[in-house]
């Protein structure tokens, strides 16, 4: 059938994400899925929309989501863009303000779906490596370039880049938009929403897939100048001007409003990261610093894909990378205690 294929097709390497086994009783620590539940006020306000208006289109710009958003942040309405999870709001960014002809930067080390949308939208790049610590140098990014993004805490990695070093990053690169991807931000980090109104070229992305466990409802939001905004919405409107549905509007906005909830299971995540750690370093692993709801740890002595594949065995899934500077490591989820003992007592024996 390829013969009725647009010409660039053939030439895209799609992204490949985590494994979703159907096999019941797996510790699944793969895919940094949250352990917790969502809010309750948020199932209710989703089982309140079950009704005759199903028939009706939502809101086609969420306004109630952008209002909970903004009030959240304290920012404006008109800075925020919400769209069917954060990948389609960063693929409206590559769309939108990555296309200049200067190569995009991001690190060599990183979330892959960044190369995948540059092929799909033709975008040049370059890769910057991290440093041996795996941490991103500033200095690296202050040269000619169409845009920068990276995930922050970084991904897989884990670590965290500082708020003052974001801030020299974008000042060394004032004509050209800079995109923090802030997907695990609400596990150790301070989200650098606070410095959309001083710099014009700041966008910084979020999702509701980790930290406010609504992955199934595909919800992610930016906040930025209101011209970069705009610039989505208009990709949006191009694209898909309905993204959101009015069940995933409803659950969103309520998760934003019930602000104890969300830090009491972010809290109970870092504390378990930290226990994680701990086991893992009495069993003699290296783990990187991190400040997500994931681990980025190997083992001096123990290759990571038999490791991987010995956990299998046991009923314990982690994600393992096959990139050259990496493959040595394993990403492990932090889950509920009770998966988080059972990954170290299979480590144990292996």
């Amino acid at each position: 059938m390829s013969k009725f294929w647009s010409p660039f097709v053939k030439d895209l390497v799609p992204y490949v994400p985590g494994e979703q086994p159907k096999l019941s009783k797996l510790v699944k620590l793969n895919t940094n899925e949250n352990p917790y539940g969502p809010s309750p006020r948020a199932i209710a306000a989703m089982q309140a929309e079950l009704n005759d208006d199903l028939r009706l289109y939502p809101d086609p710009n969420g306004d109630r989501l952008k209002q909970a958003v903004a009030e959240y942040y304290g920012v404006q309405p008109a800075q925020v863009f919400v769209g069917n999870g954060s990948d389609e709001v960063l693929a409206h960014a590559f769309h939108g303000l990555f296309q200049h002809g200067a190569p995009l930067l991001f690190p060599d080390i990183s979330y892959s779906f960044y190369p995948v949308y540059c092929g799909l939208y033709g975008i040049d790049h370059e890769q910057v490596a991290l440093d041996e610590q795996f941490q991103i140098r500033v200095e690296d990014y202050a040269r000619p370039n169409g845009g920068i993004i990276f995930p922050n805490p970084n991904a897989p990695t884990g670590c965290l880049l500082p708020l003052d070093a974001i801030e020299r990053l974008l000042q060394g690169s004032p004509d050209s938009v800079v995109l923090v991807d802030e997907a695990y931000i609400d596990f150790g980090g301070e989200t650098a929403i606070s410095l959309v109104d001083k710099y014009p070229n700041l966008l910084v992305t979020q999702t509701l897939s980790k930290s406010r466990s609504l992955a199934g409802l595909r919800v992610g939001i930016a906040v930025g100048h209101p011209d970069l905004i705009e610039a989505l919405e208009r990709i949006k409107n191009s694209f898909n001007s309905y993204p959101l549905d009015r069940m995933a509007i409803a659950g969103a906005a309520a998760a934003f409003a019930d602000r104890d909830y969300f830090e009491q299971t972010c809290q109970q995540v870092i504390a378990s990261r930290e226990a994680v750690v701990a086991g893992l370093q009495g069993l003699g692993f290296e783990v990187l610093p991190s400040a997500a709801n994931f681990v980025f740890a190997r083992h001096p002595g123990k290759d990571a894909a038999t490791l991987a594949a010995g956990l299998r065995e046991q009923g314990v899934i982690v994600r393992h990378f096959k990139q050259p500077r990496i493959a040595q490591f394993l990403r492990i989820t932090i889950g509920a205690p009770e998966q988080n003992q059972a990954l170290l007592e299979a480590l144990q024996g292996l």
